[in-house]
């Protein structure tokens, strides 16, 4: 024979459910059983009210009355058969007071107060005398009058003391609900481990070295070019129209050496130069805007909020204004650069993703098209 622990043990003291209680209320196997409950018997026509209404009550609850087959003993609680515990209608009386039910506790239809007097007296061990030699008939007033003949009642009503659980028991399993539900919370909390990736192959590691090299190359092919480049303006004044053409100039110049580094590395990729003519200027055509823009992002510097070309040319969103570009273009550009910049990614990653871009072509958001058309 097993041994129940304390904290198997759960308490009919408590609610309307279809099984012992906890003193914190109905158990969460109890809504297992009644929602398993509630999809079996669909089927057969039972409405979900009545169920539920049925389910509030728990079988271990229910005090038991006699059968035609297995009449009651004297002296021992009244039993009822097995089967669906009755639906409480809310006029339901106390079977130890007469006052007015609450729902079955330990076992008996009874009112919160007999429920509390008999978990009471139980925990305590409590012996009563009765002034009127046990012959008191209880109701709502005797019930404070006599403890005696209430406790009595409370038995011959059918409350069993083994469904009442001790202090310590009650402390164990709260203890153990709070212990089930910080693991719960820690497990949802946890974050999930990060897949190992398997080791690049060689050739795989050596096509990566590669693309590196051949980004560096073009990025210092447009660097030794910086002397082309019309020289930013020193004069500030908004309404000189030479001096906004300088600056406009100044940028466009910068945009064909982008497309430049641009054309120069797709060349060198692997099987790019096999395919046919019209199909390198279609992938060119329609990746460059997007390439522009990841590379405006890694020249992004989050410390002065500006982006960098060529190493010393910087600009903030000012500066982009001053060229020509209006800021609901200029917003987008510097958003997406910030959050790209907060991705922490590397030359290899970079090269990775523009080699990538090339060869697809026209599958990436093309709102990157219209927020740079308008600039380059």
């Amino acid at each position: 024979m097993s041994t129940l622990s304390t904290t198997d043990i759960t308490d009919v003291g408590h609610g309307n459910s279809l099984c012992c209680a906890s003193e914190e209320g109905p158990s969460a196997a109890t809504a297992e059983v009644k929602q398993e409950t509630l999809s079996q018997t669909a089927s057969f026509g039972t409405s979900h009210n009545e169920l539920n209404d049925t389910l509030l009550m728990e079988p271990s609850d229910i005090k038991m009355y006699p059968t035609e087959d297995t009449p009651a003993r004297e002296g021992q609680p009244v039993k009822r058969k097995k089967g669906p515990a009755p639906k409480m209608l809310g006029n339901e009386v106390c079977s130890v007071c007469g006052d007015k039910a609450s729902g079955f506790h330990y076992n008996v239809l009874s009112c919160e107060g007999c429920k509390g007097f008999f978990r009471r007296s139980v925990i305590k061990g409590a012996q009563y005398t009765c002034k009127n030699s046990g012959r008191c008939e209880m109701d709502m007033y005797m019930r404070r009058k006599c403890q005696q003949c209430r406790l009595r009642k409370c038995r011959e009503a059918g409350m069993l003391e083994q469904c009442v659980l001790s202090e310590e028991q009650i402390r164990l399993k709260k203890m153990k609900k709070q212990e089930e539900e910080t693991a719960r919370t820690s497990a949802v909390a946890a974050p999930s481990p990060v897949p190992e990736m398997p080791p690049l192959a060689p050739e795989q590691q050596e096509m990566i070295e590669k693309l590196v090299a051949m980004q560096k190359q073009c990025n210092k092919r447009s660097f030794l070019d910086r002397p082309k480049v019309t020289p930013w303006p020193l004069s500030q004044d908004p309404l000189n129209r030479e001096v906004r053409q300088q600056r406009f100039a100044h940028f466009t110049e910068l945009a064909i050496m982008s497309v430049q580094e641009i054309v120069d590395f797709a060349k060198q990729l692997p099987g790019f130069l096999e395919l046919t003519r019209e199909d390198q200027i279609a992938l060119l055509k329609t990746s460059t805007i997007e390439i522009m823009l990841l590379e405006t992002s890694r020249r992004y510097n989050p410390a002065i909020e500006s982006i960098t070309f060529l190493k010393d040319f910087s600009y903030n969103k000012e500066d982009f204004a001053k060229a020509g570009l209006q800021l609901e273009f200029i917003n987008p550009i510097f958003e997406f650069s910030k959050g790209m910049n907060d991705l922490h990614l590397d030359e290899a990653e970079y090269a990775l993703l523009i080699a990538i871009n090339i060869f697809s072509a026209g599958q990436f958001d093309t709102s990157t098209n219209i927020i740079l058309v308008v600039f380059w």
